[in-house]
């Protein structure tokens, strides 16, 4: 008898084992589940919840628990600024006050602090046990960045320390869908934030602009990517362009078809009126040019220099 229940004890444990569910089966689920509801979507907390009962240090369940809070934490509402532009934007609408003077009118994406630290919290958990993953590093300065706005010194903070760690521990690093992540993917996605900083266009913004492309600089001196970046801060922001020609010449010198500082010499040329700086980098852009309305423009123009007394 002691040995028949003792079967079925064992029999009940193997069942209960047997049906547990696993934290892939959890994965599956939710990507199944997110798909249909979004991210945050009717069903998707009571599944998460679930899955960290079961997993509590699970990756993927806990990078899931921030996408979820991240959403929650959102809400949009219509601002009213006095500038035409905000966060590189253009207004929804714009009227003018009994002064006569303009009011634009903006969407903008608000937080709840509570709810966006608690997904930050949730991130965090993931990155320390998936320290490589770089997909969720950026996850983190993203939301940061919409986070703070006009005033990144987080998101600053965030990116200088990951580009001391690519380049100082020198991870491997992963990204979901990459065989293998190139240090062009991390020099391109630091610009990504490099180019959003630019076009929000606070001073704030831009100054943020110009310590990351230094920080990343500092590793690679020579990367036209953020020498052009520094050359752009003194053209558009500090009105220096002096310095502004010097950094675009730096870049022609190792890499004479790099469109974008000759086009940024061929503005600087027209914004200072220099005929004769304008005519040296025309001919550049029509030989490197691969756009043919582009070459023709250029082309016209340059005639036009030419004849001229």
């Amino acid at each position: 008898m002691k040995k028949r229940i003792l079967t079925l004890v064992l029999l009940a444990a193997g069942v209960c084992a047997a049906a547990q569910t696993t934290a892939d089966q959890f994965a599956s689920r939710y990507a199944t589940l997110v798909k249909n509801v979004g991210v945050a979507g009717v069903g998707v907390e009571t599944l998460l919840d679930k899955w960290e009962a079961a997993y509590p240090q699970d990756v993927e369940m806990n990078f899931a628990k921030f996408l979820f809070h991240f959403s929650k934490s959102q809400s949009t509402e219509v601002v009213q600024k006095s500038k035409n532009r905000y966060l590189g934007q253009e207004p929804l609408m714009s009227l003018k006050d009994s002064l006569g003077i303009p009011v634009y009118f903006f969407q903008e994406n608000v937080y709840d602090d509570a709810v966006f630290g608690l997904a930050l919290q949730y991130l965090d958990k993931a990155i320390q046990r998936a320290p490589n993953r770089l997909d969720m590093r950026l996850y983190r300065v993203s939301a940061l960045v919409g986070y703070e706005k006009e005033s990144p010194d987080m998101a600053t903070s965030e990116l200088r320390g990951l580009i001391d760690y690519n380049f100082t521990r020198k991870p491997a690093w992963e990204y979901p869908g990459l065989e293998s992540v190139s240090a062009d993917f991390f020099d391109v996605s630091i610009q990504e934030y490099c180019f959003t900083f630019f076009r929000y266009a606070s001073p704030s913004c831009y100054e943020a602009f110009k310590s990351l492309s230094e920080k990343m600089l500092s590793f690679e001196k020579d990367n036209p990517l953020f020498v052009n970046n520094i050359g752009s801060y003194y053209l558009v922001y500090a009105h220096d362009n002096r310095k502004a020609l010097k950094c675009y010449n730096q870049v022609l010198k190792k890499h004479p078809d790099d469109l974008t500082a000759i086009n940024n010499c061929i503005i600087l040329a027209r914004n200072s009126k220099d005929v004769k700086m304008e005519k040296k980098y025309l001919p550049m852009l029509i030989k490197y040019s691969p756009d043919e309305k582009t070459v023709e423009s250029a082309k016209i123009r340059l005639e036009a220099l030419s004849a001229k007394k």
